[in-house]
């Protein structure tokens, strides 16, 4: 290991011995800093230096074909000043070079896990594919700041996309920071969500009239797609959510206690829908397909339908409905309840929440019903006719005050 002064001629002139795979030619300006010359011509900077623990490490720098003498010290000077102040200038280019992009992290690692770990795990795949990976998915997760988040929100917004979307997006990217934080991945050290917010959702209330109930009725006995017309018409005599009906099999139905089998519901319990007489109807006239255990089976593939979005938007758009959500069917389910005076409590057994305070939005819709339920309690404690009662042995005048008796 010879040891010389490092300059440009020399570098140019050196070569390796004869009979030898290299030689490393040690400078003698600056502690650890050398060249390496091999046997087939090539020619490397690389610094040594000592990591926290003691032990000696091994810092490739570059080419000299690349790297001029001046240049290559410069960087050894840095390599050498971060060993000092404790950090591990080869081990960092390690965690580098590991460090996977977002596209890698979710294939490899993300959704393999989400698969077993959550059952809306397809919902997350979606919105990665087609709002969050086209944006930041080639960025190495140590590249990924929160500007890059916050202009991927900006962008979903002026897209036209609701509150609930982008929400889910952020929540979303912080889980699997978090997660990849966890399992200890390269370049996860830092979460980019850490200083953004969801923004609040806008919560919406659309409830149909009866005259509206009916004009969808009327659209979904004359579309062509029945089997995703009588799933829609059944989610509206239950007010079940969709892929508890889309998803529903034969097996599911008990025709003597008039219920259909939810046997993981999105409180992650099994439930029971309960059927009315026009829900039981609507089944008995379904036909089934042989070998084929779901309820509304798609025609093409035989399995439940991802997705209601095409003739949703078909049908509603042919009964001047297209400010109605899918989701609104269930909420109309409600509202009809309520308005007819069934109480909060009924309504959330049939809804299938696990948490009252879920139940109580359709709650201002009673308020006449309840105003009418307060008169009948007047009228039994006073009769009509009975304009006065006795107090304290006075005679108290209960009429409004034009109509009394002066």
């Amino acid at each position: 290991m010879p040891k010389v002064v490092l300059t440009t001629s020399l570098v140019r002139r050196s070569v390796c011995p004869p009979g030898t795979r290299r030689i490393d030619y040690f400078d003698a300006a600056f502690p650890g800093f050398f060249l390496e010359v091999r046997a087939s011509g090539g020619k490397t900077y690389y610094q040594r230096y000592r990591d926290r623990r003691g032990r000696e490490r091994q810092f490739k720098i570059g080419s000299a074909r690349v790297l001029t003498v001046s240049q290559a010290r410069r960087k050894a000077r840095s390599i050498l000043a971060s060993a000092i102040l404790g950090s591990d200038p080869q081990q960092e280019r390690k965690e580098l070079r590991a460090t996977p992009t977002l596209n890698e992290f979710v294939r490899d690692s993300y959704l393999p896990f989400v698969k077993n770990a959550k059952r809306s795990w397809r919902t997350d795949e979606t919105v990665l594919r087609i709002h969050i990976l086209p944006r930041i998915g080639n960025l190495p997760l140590d590249e990924i700041s929160d500007e890059d988040v916050a202009d991927l929100l900006r962008r979903l917004r002026d897209a036209g996309y609701a509150s609930g979307t982008t929400n889910r997006a952020l929540v979303l990217i912080r889980y699997i920071f978090n997660l990849g934080r966890k399992w200890a991945v390269p370049g996860c050290s830092k979460n980019p969500t850490s200083g953004l917010k969801t923004v609040p959702d806008v919560c919406r209330e659309r409830f149909l009239t009866n005259q509206e109930a009916q004009q969808l009725l009327s659209a979904l006995d004359a579309d062509e797609n029945r089997v995703a017309a009588n799933s829609i018409k059944l989610l509206l005599l239950t007010g079940g959510r969709r892929n508890e009906i889309t998803h529903a099999k034969w097996e599911y139905v008990n025709w003597e206690q008039r219920t259909l089998l939810v046997p993981i519901a999105k409180s992650g319990k099994a439930r029971l829908i309960r059927l009315n007489s026009a829900a039981m109807e609507l089944l008995r006239s379904l036909p089934r397909r042989d070998g084929n255990p779901y309820i509304f089976p798609s025609p093409v593939t035989g399995r439940p339908s991802a997705s209601l979005h095409f003739p949703w938007t078909r049908i509603r758009k042919r009964c001047g409905l297209t400010d109605v959500r899918l989701h609104d069917l269930r909420h109309s389910f409600a509202s009809f309840l309520v308005n007819k005076g069934v109480s909060l409590y009924v309504v959330q057994g049939l809804l299938g929440h696990s948490l009252v305070r879920t139940t109580q939005r359709y709650a201002h819709l009673a308020n006449d019903t309840l105003a009418d339920a307060a008169e009948v309690v007047g009228g039994v404690i006073l009769p009509p006719g009975d304009a006065e009662i006795a107090l304290d042995g006075q005679t108290l005048d209960r009429r409004p005050p034009g109509e009394q008796t002066l």
